[in-house]
């Protein structure tokens, strides 16, 4: 089976032969590491996808969770992409979305987002809200009988990898009173109504054909207005593979996704087989950041998400290097990122768990100014550029590759 995995590899690395085009990943150390030595779940889960790669059944789901840097979708999808590229040209579901642009919030850029009508946006990041929350920490709410969402997977009109013929809305009506039934629209057919799952408490849609693109309405049916809260949506096919589903919040921490009051309900909608953990930058800019009360946030996330699946596994990305603004032009090197640094690597040992220790492969502490200079970090020496994150996926996805093929 072992020479099976790696030609996948190499089919891979042939297809992409300029991956790493500058020479700041530290390539010695580009690895998942496994700190307990116990890699019981994590191989569990990579033997999984011998079916997916080697003989194009079977599917896995990898929920990829964050903050700003899984929120501008550029470093995920790069993953996304990546996998697909030897998935035997077999593309799976898109996995998760959710329409930040109606949030007034950045979007991500593979798919595009119109919308019409009066929002209001709740955020994980803040106290001050009205509705409960989700597996996305992020919902939109309207009373607007006028309000719509058209969403196109495909943004460029000549790449067909994603579509669906089915579509799940994650949504409900304002003390579940159902005086609101969205309607789905596919091009210029006519509205289709919802099957709505008692059970899971979801709107689920059977399309005709397969699509890449769709509008919700919410026609209210009542006397009185009632508001409507969206979660996400979930669009779904049959097509074997790896289904990359991504989630992030910007400004998000571990607390911040404790307070989402019905993460664990909507979990079991995305079934993760693993979970990538890159929730930490937010914390470790905190003044009020400790090792402790990281690991115990960590500690109750990680328990919501087991009592989903037990057999879950964890794959934990450290902090990247970055700095504190502390006056207009200057900027301190954060040293509570080699903390979190160390936390990581307690949580993966705890949890049987893996590591991509970000932190070391770019450079450790104040690597963030040379990334910088070569155009691959913001000046807020927090954030990666479009290149930067497209770096970091494309040597993301090499060291799971590569923990793979030894296997």
């Amino acid at each position: 089976m072992k020479q099976f995995r790696f030609v996948a590899v190499i089919i891979f690395i042939l297809s992409v032969p300029s991956a790493f085009p500058v020479d700041n990943i530290k390539q010695e150390i580009n690895n998942i590491i496994v700190p307990g030595g116990d890699s019981t779940l994590l191989n569990r889960f990579f033997r999984k996808l011998d079916s997916v790669f080697i003989f194009g059944q079977g599917r896995v789901n990898i929920m990829h969770i964050g903050g700003s840097h899984v929120q501008a979708g550029i470093f995920p999808d790069k993953i996304r992409r990546n996998l697909d590229e030897i998935n035997n040209g077999v593309y799976p579901p898109r996995g998760f979305i959710f329409p930040y642009k109606v949030a007034k919030t950045n979007n991500t850029l593979n798919y595009s987002v119109k919308y019409k009508g009066t929002w209001n946006v709740a955020r994980n990041v803040r106290k001050d809200r009205n509705v409960p929350l989700g597996v996305g920490g992020i919902a939109v709410y309207t009373k607007d009988p006028e309000a719509e969402i058209s969403i196109r997977l495909n943004v460029d009109s000549f790449d067909t990898r994603w579509n669906f013929d089915r579509l799940t809305l994650i949504g409900y009506t304002e003390d579940n009173i159902n005086t609101i039934q969205p309607r789905l629209k596919i091009g210029e057919s006519n509205y289709l109504e919802a099957e709505y799952d008692t059970i899971t408490q979801v709107y689920r849609y059977h399309l005709p054909t397969l699509s890449d693109s769709f509008t919700v309405v919410f026609p209210q049916t009542g006397t009185l207005p009632q508001t409507f809260v969206l979660n996400g949506f979930i669009p779904e096919k049959d097509e074997p593979g790896i289904v990359y589903h991504s989630i992030g919040v910007n400004g998000a921490a571990v607390s911040s996704f404790l307070d989402c009051e019905n993460f664990e309900k909507e979990l079991p909608l995305i079934s993760p087989d693993m979970v990538i953990f890159a929730i930490g930058i937010n914390d470790a800019h905190s003044k009020n950041f400790t090792e402790e009360r990281f690991i115990d946030n960590y500690d109750l996330l990680i328990k919501r998400i087991l009592n989903v699946n037990p057999d879950c596994a964890f794959l934990f990305i450290t902090n990247n290097d970055s700095f504190l603004r502390i006056s207009r032009r200057k900027y301190v090197v954060n040293r509570r990122g080699e903390i979190a640094r160390k936390a990581f690597y307690k949580l993966a040992e705890r949890y049987s768990g893996g590591v991509w220790d970000l932190f070391s492969i770019m450079g450790g502490l104040g690597s963030m100014k040379d990334w910088e200079s070569l155009g691959l970090a913001k000046r807020d020496k927090i954030h990666f550029t479009h290149n930067g994150y497209e770096l970091l996926g494309d040597a993301f996805f090499e060291a799971i590759m590569r923990y793979y093929m030894e296997l």
